[in-house]
C-alpha cells in the first residue's frame, strides 16, 4: 500500500525508561508536533501520535505515566 497507518507502538507496558526517551518532535516551518520515544542507543525516533492542541498532549503523558516531555526541533 502506497498510502498506509504506521503502526503504533504497545502502551505504556513497553516503555523502559533506561532504553527510550519521550520526545516532542516540533517542526519550526508548520508547528507540526509529534509525540514519540527515542532509542536512547540508536537516536532511532518512533512516532506514536500527532499532538494538535494541549488536550492530546495531556492524555498522551496521562497514558504513559510521563509528567514531562523534552520537545526537540
Amino acid at each position: 500500500m502506497l498510502f498506509r497507518r504506521k503502526k503504533e507502538m504497545q502502551k505504556s507496558r513497553d516503555f523502559d525508561p533506561a532504553v527510550y526517551k519521550p520526545v516532542l518532535r516540533c517542526s519550526i516551518c508548520n508547528g507540526e508536533q509529534v509525540a514519540g520515544f527515542k532509542n536512547r542507543e540508536t537516536g532511532r525516533f518512533e512516532e506514536v501520535r500527532a499532538i494538535r492542541g494541549e488536550q492530546e498532549l495531556a492524555a498522551f503523558l496521562a497514558e504513559y505515566g510521563l509528567d514531562h516531555i523534552d520537545k526537540e526541533y
